[in-house]
């Protein structure tokens, strides 16, 4: 059951560019090339190759993807890489580096990458036939021709690694959705599959809700009706048409490599640099002006709602009310605490929870468990604030919508602008959060208390 439900995607993905890596700077050294600069050309050739590899989505494998796609991938990675290697040349003004060896060197790491593609894609077809890893439960909603052949589809191929739990005919007198619904629930389902033609507009929205609050994938078997939505992206199963209705940023491995790997550096440049010698300061000032403890630990929803020990500076006196959000002018505050909260320093702490993976420096802000069982309820969407991990900041707070929830438009707004950031995200997006944050610090920020 662990192989089966749990998704090895992210360790694969490190350990296949670990590899590609170390291939290229190993190999380097079995031709006389001439350098002057090793190093050099080392940071370069790494740097550049997570360049194009970003651009040229070389990492993206899905389970679907055919082998004439990985070539297509490898010719259109090596054509860039080809122009970035002799490139060196010019750039770093290395006249004495033969390109009689520099063009052999790059053949080798051609076949070698070639080699390591191929058998990482051999091996996770194995790996899903054969051990059943990583597999996905999947229901399928709807009984016709289109959809049996899915099914006989997942059945002959293994490797795509889904596992048909049960399908529905809505067709059927017996047929209802809501038992649908409690059956997808209970069964712990990873993706739904739909034919829209079985189902009248009102089904699909039910199910695209379903799917929206419950972080389901939903996809749909399409036929000449028209689906309205923002984005609709078409893939092929073999020669089989499935539509997606949304595609993240965040689902791409590299983007969630890169943003990993910035929220590692930043917290531990932050951990270093700032809290070692800030924490000490505070953690005195804290106990110097009311009794208990110098951190305040909760839990709170995180990524896939799945709870986490969120860390703060105290700043309040110890109090039973820990699910009662902070007010204006609240008694429960200190008067270290109201600093604290002014300048956002409370907050710092939570750069331990980013080390930790639990967090991320940019994303929807974690609210209390009490907050997501009330407005799961009342505002449409809520739920898709846990496609990502929570942030120490996000785009909701570098608006102005922070603390305090005193109007239904501001709990509106600030899942608008969450699911804007979870459906728009870049590098650029998060940087730009970033420094907004630190001005709105700076300048002072109404509801900070």
């Amino acid at each position: 059951m662990f192989f089966k439900k749990n998704d090895f995607s992210s360790v694969i993905y490190l350990i296949s560019v670990f590899l590609d890596l170390l291939a290229i700077n190993i190999l380097v050294y079995y031709f006389p090339i001439l350098f002057r600069f090793p190093l050099l050309f080392h940071g370069y050739i790494t740097f550049m190759w997570f360049i194009i590899s970003f651009k040229n989505k070389f990492y993206v494998i899905f389970r679907f993807t055919k082998v004439t796609y990985i070539l297509k991938l490898l010719f259109r990675q090596f054509i860039f890489f080809f122009l970035i290697l002799y490139a060196f040349i010019g750039f770093f003004k290395q006249p004495n580096i033969s390109r009689l060896y520099l063009g052999i060197f790059f053949i080798s790491v051609f076949f070698s990458i070639f080699a390591l593609k191929l058998l990482n894609y051999y091996l996770l077809m194995q790996y899903r036939t054969k051990v059943k890893g990583s597999m996905r439960d999947i229901v399928v909603i709807g009984k016709n021709g289109m959809t049996d052949q899915l099914i006989n589809m997942f059945e002959k191929h293994g490797e795509y690694g889904y596992n048909v739990i049960k399908q529905f005919s809505p067709k059927s007198k017996t047929f209802d959705l809501k038992e649908s619904l409690r059956f997808i629930k209970k069964a712990e389902i990873d993706e739904i599959y739909c034919s829209v033609k079985e189902l009248s507009n009102s089904d699909i929205s039910r199910y695209v809700q379903y799917a929206d609050n419950n972080l389901i994938k939903l996809k749909f078997i399409p036929d000449n009706r028209e689906i309205f939505t923002k984005n609709l992206k078409l893939d092929y199963y073999e020669y089989f048409p499935i539509l997606s209705l949304r595609e993240l940023p965040l689902d791409d491995t590299f983007n969630r490599f890169s943003k990993r790997a910035f929220d590692l550096i930043f917290s531990s440049v932050i951990i270093i640099c700032l809290l070692s010698w800030l924490m000490p300061i505070i953690g005195i000032l804290i106990k110097l002006d009311s009794k208990g403890p110098i951190y305040f630990k909760q839990n709170r929803p995180g990524f896939k709602e799945e709870g986490f020990g969120c860390y703060k500076f105290r700043t309040m006196a110890i109090n039973n009310e820990t699910e009662k959000s902070a007010t204006r002018n609240d008694p429960r505050v200190t008067r270290v605490g109201s600093f604290l909260r002014r300048t956002s320093i409370d907050e710092l702490p939570q750069f331990v929870n980013v080390l930790f993976g639990q967090m991320s420096v940019v994303g929807p802000r974690p609210h209390l468990w009490r907050q997501n069982k009330e407005y799961n309820t009342t505002i449409q969407k809520y739920m898709l604030r846990h496609y990502v991990k929570p942030g120490i900041t996000g785009l909701a707070q570098a608006k102005g919508y922070r603390g305090e929830i005193e109007r239904n438009e501001d709990i509106v707004n600030r899942t608008r602008y969450d699911f804007f950031y979870i459906e728009n995200w870049s590098m650029l997006l998060d940087l730009k959060i970033i420094f907004q944050t630190a001005i709105n610090i700076l300048k002072g920020e109404e509801k900070a208390y």
